[in-house]
């Protein structure tokens, strides 16, 4: 893991169990915005949902956090690869 925790990062992130029809996209994107990470969310057709989300690793940690927390998800398994940043990416987005 490289250094410093207010290094901005983006990680393609892809959550598999119960996660569609279960309010992860909009939980997903009202978490980011309180923190102000930056990305999307859209779900999948093998009922799977893709996350890119840009931030810090504690700003990530904390969306993905309230995610899980949601009171119907249930993520059996995640994925997740860090990939390059979007310089002046705005706001994040349900797709």
């Amino acid at each position: 893991m490289s250094g410093n925790m207010d290094e901005v990062i983006r990680k393609r992130m892809c959550f598999f169990g119960g996660v569609q029809g279960v309010g992860f996209r909009w939980r997903a994107k009202s978490a980011a915005n309180a923190v102000s990470a930056t990305g999307w969310v859209r779900n999948e057709y093998d009922g799977s949902v893709t996350m890119e989300i840009q931030g810090t690793e504690a700003q990530i940690d904390r969306v993905v956090q309230a995610i899980g927390n949601g009171l119907y998800v249930r993520i059996m398994h995640m994925e997740e690869e860090r990939i390059p940043t979007i310089p002046d990416e705005r706001g994040f987005h349900a797709r």
